[in-house]
């Protein structure tokens, strides 16, 4: 999934934003010393995605809290189910509540978005894979969340794979150039992709020896075209305004890969619930 020093710094840091010198409002009603027990509650359908982070959240701020999730990443959540229960501390349940919705809310979110574009090309070769449009300091969260919801994922950095776009095509003097340059730069071991906007980029971007073409905001004839052109020779992704709507069409041409954007930068959040459902203790009645 990911490394844990990641995750638990990711989580202090977050903790840290929130809370700042201390939790006021919970310090202020709370008489001492109260236990008990919260639940988290689906309140729409959705596909479960960060149930390991939300649980993280309260045991960092409170390793003595009892964390016991019920469903599991990638599950099909009806509304209603309670994913996990949380007990011990109400103070530290309380002050840990907001941080750990927000992650598992925006998680959620792009899982189950994710899953809704996987089906719609479900019999089709094409796979749905994300991009680098994603908040800064959360691209690990959310690039996990699209693999919960049945996606793939693009290149998770600049670091980890060469992606020649518009920019650089005009920086380096055009496709040829930018092509040549890289592949004397990388080691063997990475391959190039080469984003081409029209037919006789396509045929540039074939002749420089791209080892992949991204079509960017070509109309479903337009990539279409391009499947029949490429004959298979390297994978094709297309990208730009894929929506549900559309989605289909353009997995129909033939497409090795559709990357969509908004399942990340255009996240709508699970609803999802924390209500304490039992109080054990208290210094007051």
């Amino acid at each position: 999934m990911w490394p844990r020093y990641f995750l638990t710094e990711f989580i202090r840091n977050v903790l840290t934003e929130d809370i700042g010198a201390g939790d006021i409002t919970t310090s202020a009603v709370m008489a001492g010393g109260e236990s008990g027990t919260a639940s988290a509650t689906a309140k729409d359908e959705l596909v479960l995605a960060g149930i390991e982070v939300f649980g993280e959240v309260f045991l960092t701020l409170d390793p003595t809290l009892i964390f016991a999730p019920r469903k599991q990443d990638g599950e099909n959540i009806a509304r209603g189910d309670i994913l996990a229960d949380i007990s011990g501390s109400l103070a530290s349940i309380l002050t840990a509540e907001r941080v750990a919705l927000n992650l598992l809310q925006r998680m959620c979110g792009i899982a189950t978005m994710t899953s809704r574009f996987v089906k719609e090309v479900a019999g089709t070769k094409a796979r749905i894979i994300d991009t680098r449009k994603t908040v800064p300091g959360l691209r690990a969260l959310d690039k996990y969340a699209v693999r919960a919801g049945g996606g793939f994922n693009h290149r998770f950095a600049l670091y980890d794979g060469v992606l020649i776009k518009d920019n650089h095509i005009a920086a380096a003097g055009g496709i040829t150039a930018a092509v040549r340059r890289a592949r004397e730069f990388i080691p063997h071991t990475l391959k190039i992709e080469v984003e081409v906007k029209d037919s006789a980029e396509l045929q540039e971007a074939l002749l420089a020896g791209a080892d992949s073409i991204l079509l960017d905001n070509m109309d479903v004839p337009g990539i279409a075209s391009a499947v029949g052109v490429v004959q298979g020779r390297v994978p094709l992704e297309a990208s730009g305004n894929m929506t549900l709507e559309r989605v289909r069409g353009v997995a129909e041409t033939g497409i090795d890969f559709i990357s969509v954007g908004a399942l990340t930068h255009s996240v709508q959040a699970a609803d999802i619930s924390l209500n304490i459902i039992e109080k054990s203790f208290g210094k007051e009645g």
